[in-house]
């Protein structure tokens, strides 16, 4: 099987937003006189959408839905001001799309952060390199529902088996079985190999420019632990 397209996740794959992401929360913390949390602990907060991220950086005593969606909307307006201050795509991703995009592979996003962050930090990170660039709209239709990514696979004009599926958690390992696409986790992003390989993770890159290996046809092989 020769794979002819590519969806990748957004934070944790293609960028590093931890701090900026982190930064935001903390600025409606502070503002609230709730305790903040240091970078580390946000690694696992991220994966399941910004208003999960603020559920769980929530003390428990403060954790209803109407203070959850009071803080979601400040931390949306403080995130969406200051969203690419310190995020910054990791090292060898650039040069992976240039040669993507030379041979004509394929490309788009798909994340669990707003439609509207997802398009504006893509476009600006990467402009012209992504068609199309998902985020989330509505709740139900989050990762590691396959919905959206089998959407895209028709406007990339592809069969979801003709596409690999990178991410950097164990959400986005299910999105792509889920989705019948080749499963492939990073070493880079915010989650541990062994959270990807548990939730089927065919290959983990170690750099972004091992992905050129798994394109070449009749190459693939499944990485062992």
């Amino acid at each position: 099987m020769k794979f002819k397209g590519i969806i990748f996740d957004l934070d944790g794959t293609l960028v590093n937003s931890l701090e900026d992401i982190a930064d935001a929360m903390n600025s409606v913390l502070l503002g609230l006189g709730y305790p903040t949390h240091d970078y580390e602990t946000y690694q696992y907060f991220i994966g399941s959408g910004l208003r999960n991220l603020v559920s769980k950086s929530l003390p428990a005593a403060h954790n209803d839905d109407k203070q959850i969606d009071h803080c979601y909307q400040l931390m949306i307006e403080e995130y969406s001001t200051n969203c690419t201050c310190k995020t910054k795509p990791y090292e060898g991703i650039t040069e992976l799309l240039e040669h993507l995009i030379s041979n004509n592979i394929k490309l788009s996003v798909f994340s669990n952060k707003s439609d509207a962050l997802t398009k504006k930090i893509t476009a600006d990170l990467f402009p012209g390199c992504f068609e199309p660039i998902v985020g989330l709209t509505i709740e139900q239709l989050k990762k590691p529902n396959p919905s959206e990514a089998i959407e895209i696979s028709k406007k990339l004009g592809l069969k979801t088996e003709e596409i690999i599926f990178v991410g950097d958690s164990g959400i986005d390992m299910q999105t792509a079985n889920n989705a019948n696409m080749h499963a492939v986790g990073v070493s880079w992003g915010y989650r541990p190999e062994e959270e990807l390989f548990a939730n089927g993770a065919k290959q983990i890159l170690s750099s972004p420019l091992d992905l050129i290996q798994i394109l070449q046809p009749d190459e693939v092989n499944t990485v062992a632990r």
